[in-house]
Parts: structure tokens; C-alpha cells; sequence
């Protein structure tokens, strides 16, 4: 007790300041909650135990290595939480009555040409534990071969995929076809947000039943390289790939024009689609002499006449019938 009496006569003597208890080493002030709580440590947002790596981006960490000395008023940069729902986000249900017959997985999604795609969805989803593959460049050597086509099925059964979010990007700008394939009409889309005319959350479009995303291409121009090329387009994919867990871009022909060979250096892989019958084999060894192997995951043939199960096998209700007649 009288070690306690002579605490309290000192402390009354010389009384201590609250914000110099509660000041953290790098000038920032705050209010301990309470007297468990070291002042200025757990007070601090950016130390939250449990934050997942994948939600900073290199550029974030970067900014907090170089920044400056915080003051009392400032804040931490914090790596943002990948939103559930993009603001301002238009919702379209998709009429399959409009929609291209070659989109199966909306127009036939039990047929065995649907399956195909399936297939292919789950040989990515295994590469996808071994590299990072968010977003997924689809290409083609020249036009007509199917690759709009195929980046619609494969991102469609993404979107199907338990716990995924997946976005389609139409960068495809000359001739952006993803609107029409779907038989839906867009206000907006990358041309616009390239150019500043629209917002990147207003130009997305959610689409129903299976929630797939979709930044239609908008208006076509011509100097698609050179929007390609700037740090907008940069800006944007950044962007989406802090919303969604997939993103598949269908590019424009490699053989024509060099705006798939910019985005396949900014995305984390790349598949080539040719057409049966119709590619030539010189045209795709010249092209892949000048893509970044380590991008490139494989060829996908398209229109190859190769007989696929019958399409019986895809109706289950016949398993049923039998076991009711035993």
C-alpha cells in the first residue's frame, strides 16, 4: 500500500499525456481501446491477422515500401478486399432463343460438344493449382477459326463453377462480336472505358442464369495497339482481377494484327485456337516462334471431325427408368 501511495503522489505530480501513450513509432496517432491492448500496434488496419496475400497487388506493395513518413492525419495504404459485387453493375438475363446455336454451353449445355468445353475447363482449373492462371488470353491466328466462340463456352461454365467469378473482356475492338453471339445489346464497353466515355462498373454486365461477367468490346475503332498498349488497358485488368477469380479475353487474330501479342504479355496464360481444315501449320509455327512460350498453354482444335459420344449418354433420366424396373 505504501508502494501505491507513492506511485499516485508521483503520477499527480507529474501527470502524463494520453497521446504520448497511444503515439505509434511512425508519428501516427491513436486511442488504445483498452488497457490489454498495446497502443499503437493493434490499432493499426494493417496489421489484421489473416489478410490474404493474393489481395495486394505488386503495385500496392510497392507504394508502402517507398512512402513517406506517415503523419498524425494520414492513413496506411491498405491492399483492398476483392469486392463481392461491383457498384453500378447492370444485370441482363440472356433469351437462349437469341443466342449463336455455336454457343453450347447455353444453347445445348447436355450435348457432348459442351462436354468438350467442360473438359477443358477442368484441365485449366488443374494447371491453375500449379501457376497462377486469372487471366487467360484466347487467340487465334486469323479470323473465322472459333476463338470468340470458344472463349464464350469455356467462361460461361467458369461462371458455373461453384465459388468462381468469372468476366469475359471483348478486346477484339475492331470487330467486337461477344454482344451479338449473346444477342444482347450493351450502351458501353472497353472502347469507352479506354477512351474515358464510361466507367469501368457501368460497362460490365452481369449475366443470367449462370453470373457470368461480361466488358462487352463497344464502339469499333482502329488504333486498337495503340489503346492496347497504354497503361489504361493495364489499369483496367488490374482492376478485374481484383474482383474476379477468372478472366478470359478473347484477343484479336495473332496473323493480322500485333494487339493479341500485348495482351499476352500482360495476362498469365494464352491459348491459340485453330480451325480444322482451315489453318495452315506454317501459319501457326511462324506464330508461336514469336509468343512467350512459358504464356502459351496449349492448341485447341476447333471443327475437327472427330466422332463424339453419342449425345444419349448426356441424358441421366434413363438410369433412373432402369432402376425402377429392377
Amino acid at each position: 500500500m505504501k508502494f501505491l501511495k507513492t506511485i499516485q503522489k508521483r503520477e499527480s505530480e507529474n501527470p502524463i499525456e494520453r497521446e504520448e501513450i497511444v503515439t505509434s513509432d511512425d508519428g501516427a496517432t491513436g486511442q488504445a481501446p483498452d488497457g490489454n491492448i498495446p497502443p499503437g500496434l493493434l490499432s493499426m488496419l494493417d496489421l489484421r491477422i489473416g489478410v490474404p496475400k493474393a489481395e495486394a497487388s505488386d503495385s500496392i506493395i510497392t507504394q508502402n515500401l517507398t512512402a513517406p513518413v506517415l503523419s498524425s492525419a494520414a492513413k496506411p495504404v491498405l491492399p483492398e478486399k476483392p469486392d463481392t459485387n461491383l457498384p453500378s453493375m447492370q444485370e441482363l438475363a440472356v433469351n437462349i432463343e437469341r443466342v449463336n446455336p455455336r454457343v453450347v454451353s447455353i444453347t445445348q449445355p447436355r450435348s457432348p460438344y459442351c462436354e468438350e468445353y467442360r473438359n477443358l475447363r477442368t484441365q485449366l482449373l488443374h494447371k491453375n493449382k500449379k501457376r497462377k492462371l486469372q487471366a487467360i488470353v484466347v487467340a487465334s491466328v486469323g479470323p473465322s477459326e472459333g476463338k470468340s466462340v470458344t472463349a464464350l463456352n469455356l467462361s460461361w461454365l467458369f461462371a458455373q463453377t461453384d465459388g468462381l467469378r468469372a468476366l469475359i473482356i471483348d478486346s477484339d475492338l475492331r470487330r467486337p462480336s461477344l454482344a451479338d453471339y449473346l444477342g444482347i445489346e450493351s450502351k458501353s464497353g472497353l472502347s469507352e472505358v479506354l477512351t474515358g466515355g464510361a466507367s469501368l462498373t457501368e460497362s460490365i454486365i452481369r449475366l443470367q442464369p449462370s453470373g457470368l461477367h461480361l466488358l462487352p468490346g463497344g464502339a469499333a475503332r482502329s488504333d486498337v495497339a495503340e489503346l492496347i498498349s497504354g497503361p489504361r488497358f493495364a489499369e483496367i485488368l488490374d482492376e478485374c482481377r481484383r474482383h474476379f477469380d477468372f478472366i478470359i479475353i478473347d484477343a484479336p487474330p495473332l496473323g493480322i494484327f500485333t494487339d493479341a501479342s500485348l495482351l499476352i504479355n500482360l495476362a498469365d496464360g494464352a491459348m491459340l485456337v485453330v480451325r480444322a481444315n482451315h489453318t495452315k501449320f506454317k501459319d501457326v509455327d511462324r506464330i508461336l516462334d514469336s509468343l512467350p512460350r512459358e504464356r502459351m498453354l496449349g492448341t485447341i482444335l476447333n471443327q475437327a471431325e472427330v466422332p463424339l459420344m453419342d449425345e444419349s449418354y448426356y441424358k441421366y433420366g434413363f438410369y433412373g427408368r432402369e432402376a425402377a424396373e429392377v
